[in-house]
């Protein structure tokens, strides 16, 4: 089974919709892991604000954050490896996120 694993920086939610600044970006990066996880890929996300503990506990999480600050966030892994950090996918990034998690090709940065 695939899986993503999203270390997301401090923020009140995942979903890019609450507070005064909607950032686009991130509501579509949670509409794409609904859908990824509509067919069937194990998704997680991580909350600095919320769940400091699981950045605490992955190494290269914690070394990035040590190295880079918070501009390192967010760190996004496909399979148990750093596929992106920094940004979430784009636009043009998200088609190809759907046809890897269907086995149709291989994932993208």
């Amino acid at each position: 089974m695939k899986t993503i694993e999203v270390y997301d920086p401090a923020m009140c939610c995942s979903t890019g919709i609450c507070g005064t600044n909607v950032d686009p970006d991130l509501v579509n990066f949670a509409g794409l892991l609904a859908q990824l996880a509509n067919r069937g890929i194990q998704i997680e996300r991580h909350n600095l604000a919320k769940q400091p503990l699981a950045f605490g506990k992955n190494e290269e999480v914690r070394k990035l954050l040590q190295s880079e600050g918070p501009a390192a966030l967010p760190v996004i892994y496909w399979d148990g490896g750093i596929h992106l950090k920094g940004r979430y996918p784009t636009k043009e990034e998200r088609p190809g996120w759907i046809r890897a998690a269907l086995g149709k090709e291989e994932v993208s940065s």
